[in-house]
């Protein structure tokens, strides 16, 4: 470590956002094959709410205090050993492994990526866990093909966004829900059909996709599996499918975790160099405020991802 201090958000405890604060801690030293980054925007995902308020210690244990986030965006300022494919001064985005609600960040060289010349730094920080995830589901786990129709839970949420204009991009049938308000936009994004869930439901209106995207869980996936076709596929990265209804219905079920990649990421870059895929910034917060802004995640915002950022 360091002798300099930088400033991060620690949880010292899991429980409510209160347990987020403000503090000064050692800046770290990247090691090998590790990259330290000048962070200036970090994403606010589900997850990080989910691990501090204790609902995940069974499965992904921290070591208390500890800082969260994944999503980052920002300069490199140096590199550990081994490193020959980053140099100090270049703008990345990617996936920190020892968290991202800080100045400074050790980041895994394998995880980064240059950061697309169109975007700022909040809208790259939308990009690693998000973009992977709706990527990974569609195409690794659901196996989408173009002309195939896919129904996606939440289409304006920070996964849900790049999972319709990934399936737009493939040239698939883009099916999704969203809220009122939300409606219109979803419609942007490349979906054919949206379903507005607050004054009708699904099930009775969708029927026969290939694929269904869960990124809302609870009672949105205990309904949708009447909207598939037997052989399809259901993905949630929000709940556990009831399997054995599933198999009832002739559905293959698929849940896993994101795997973020820098040839993934140089991926989603070069699509948004091409626009076809943009990134969505829903609401901003200084990182000081970073309670303020997971108590807006877990509130269920339901329009781009949220961004601290990062003076």
């Amino acid at each position: 470590m360091s002798t300099q201090t930088i400033n991060a958000i620690q949880v010292h405890e899991y429980g409510n956002a209160d347990q987020l604060k403000l503090e000064q801690i050692p800046q770290p030293e990247p090691q090998e094959n590790e990259v330290l980054v000048r962070l200036y925007a970090a994403g606010v995902n589900p997850v990080d709410w989910k691990i501090r308020s204790g609902g995940l210690k069974d499965f992904m244990p921290m070591t208390l205090p500890y800082v969260p986030g994944a999503d980052l965006a920002g300069v490199v300022e140096k590199v550990g050993r081994g490193v020959t494919a980053w140099q100090p001064g270049q703008e990345v985005f990617g996936r920190g492994s020892q968290g991202t609600y800080t100045q400074y960040a050790i980041v895994p060289a394998q995880t980064l990526a240059l950061k697309p010349r169109s975007l700022n730094f909040e809208e790259a920080a939308t990009i690693p866990v998000g973009a992977t995830t709706a990527w990974q589901a569609l195409f690794d786990h659901g196996n989408l093909q173009s002309g195939q129709r896919v129904l996606i839970l939440g289409g304006a949420g920070g996964v849900g966004l790049f999972a319709v204009q990934f399936a737009r991009w493939k040239g698939a049938h883009v099916i999704s829900t969203a809220s009122t308000g939300n409606v219109d936009f979803v419609h942007s994004l490349g979906a054919e059909s949206v379903i507005d869930y607050t004054k009708m439901r699904v099930e009775d209106e969708i029927h026969d996709v290939d694929l269904v995207l869960d990124t809302v869980g609870g009672a949105a996936l205990a309904s949708v599996l009447p909207t598939l076709k037997r052989g399809g596929t259901l993905v949630s990265i929000a709940g556990q499918p009831d399997e054995a209804k599933a198999r009832e219905a002739g559905v293959h079920t698929a849940r896993f975790s994101a795997q973020v990649t820098s040839e993934l990421l140089a991926t989603f870059a070069q699509l948004i160099e091409e626009g076809q895929v943009k990134a969505v910034v829903g609401i901003t917060f200084p990182l000081s405020e970073a309670g303020k802004a997971q108590e807006l995640s877990q509130s269920g915002h339901g329009r781009g991802r949220i961004i601290l950022s990062i003076a």
